[in-house]
C-alpha cells in the first residue's frame, strides 16, 4: 500500500467519524427516551437548544424556538392518545412567541398529566410553555425567566415607559410606532399567560402572577429559580430524575475549535470513594 493510499484512507476516515459519532450518538438518545417512555408509560419530547457551530466557516449559530419546533411537539402530541402523560424535556432561551404559545395551548389542553423538566434554563417561551403543564420538575439552580415581549433589541414594557415619560413632541415616529406595538404584545401575552396559569391555579392569582411575569417587573434574563417559582405559586418540584439529567449528556454542547473553558473528569465523586482513592 502506497502512501497515497494511506492519505486517501485517512483522508475519508476523517471525514466519516463526525457523521458515525453522530449517528451513534442519535441511536443512543433513541434508546434512551424509549426506556423512559416505558418507566413512564409516557410520551417523552425533548425540546433541546444548543448554540451550534458552522463546520467549515466557525461562527455560533444561535439556535431558539421557532416554527418548525412548533410544528414537530404539535405533530409528537397528536400522535399521543389524550391520556397519555407527556414529558417536555426544555433546555432554551426562549424563541418566537407564536411557536411558543402554539405549544403551550396544546400542552394546556392535553387531558393527560403534564410534566415538564428544566433540567438548566427555559426562558422566555420556554417559561411560556413550562406555564401550560401540571408539574415543572427543576434542579436546584435550574431557571425559569419573564416572559415579558421583546421588540429587537429592546422590551416592550420599556417602550410603553419611554412615551408615558417623554414629551411626545421629543420622541420619533419610529419609537412612537414601536411602543403601540408593544402595548399590544404586552397585552397579548399577558392574557396568554393568564389562560395558561387558570387551568393550573385560581383565577386572581393566576392573573397576578401572569401581570408579573409578562408586564417588565424584572429584566428579561431574570432567573427564577424553583424557590422564586415556588414562592410565586408554580408547581415546581425539585426531584429531577437521573434518566433525565443523563439523557441531556446526551445531547453535548458543539465543541469550539478554541476549546471550552470547563473541565472535569465525568464521573460521580462520592464520600467513601474519595477517601480510597490515592
Amino acid at each position: 500500500m502506497s502512501i497515497n493510499d494511506l492519505f486517501w484512507l485517512f483522508f475519508m476516515f476523517s471525514a466519516l467519524q463526525p457523521l458515525l459519532r453522530q449517528r451513534l450518538l442519535e441511536a443512543m438518545r433513541a434508546r434512551k427516551i424509549a426506556q423512559i417512555e416505558r418507566q413512564r408509560s409516557s410520551r417523552v419530547i425533548l425540546l433541546i437548544h444548543r448554540q451550534e457551530t458552522m463546520r467549515l466557516l466557525g461562527f455560533p449559530l444561535a439556535r431558539y424556538i421557532d416554527i418548525n419546533d412548533s410544528e414537530e411537539v404539535l405533530r409528537a402530541i397528536q400522535m399521543t392518545d389524550d391520556e397519555i402523560p407527556l414529558d417536555i424535556v426544555l433546555h432554551t432561551p426562549g424563541g418566537l412567541v407564536l411557536a411558543a404559545t402554539q405549544i403551550a395551548r396544546a400542552v394546556s389542553r392535553h387531558k393527560g398529566k403534564v410534566t415538564v423538566y428544566v433540567p438548566h434554563y427555559a426562558m422566555s417561551g420556554g417559561t411560556l410553555i413550562a406555564l401550560a403543564a401540571n408539574e415543572i420538575v427543576m434542579c436546584e439552580h435550574s431557571v425559569l425567566g419573564p416572559v415579558d415581549p421583546q421588540l429587537g433589541q429592546s422590551p416592550a414594557a420599556s417602550l410603553i415607559k419611554v412615551v408615558e415619560q417623554k414629551p411626545i413632541a421629543e420622541i420619533d415616529d419610529q419609537t412612537l410606532v414601536l411602543a403601540d406595538i408593544g402595548r399590544k404584545a404586552v397585552a397579548q401575552i399577558k392574557q396568554t399567560a393568564t389562560e395558561l396559569l387558570t387551568h393550573r391555579m385560581p383565577a386572581d392569582k393566576a392573573q397576578a402572577l401572569a401581570e408579573k411575569l409578562s408586564t417588565g417587573t424584572w429584566t428579561h434574563d431574570y432567573p427564577i429559580f424553583a424557590d422564586i417559582a415556588q414562592e410565586l405559586g408554580l408547581p415546581v418540584s425539585t426531584k429531577m430524575p437521573n434518566d433525565i439529567l443523563e439523557l441531556m449528556t446526551l445531547y453535548p454542547q458543539p465543541v469550539r475549535s478554541q476549546g471550552g473553558g470547563v473541565e472535569y473528569l465525568p464521573a460521580p465523586r462520592q464520600r467513601d470513594l474519595a477517601r480510597r482513592a490515592p
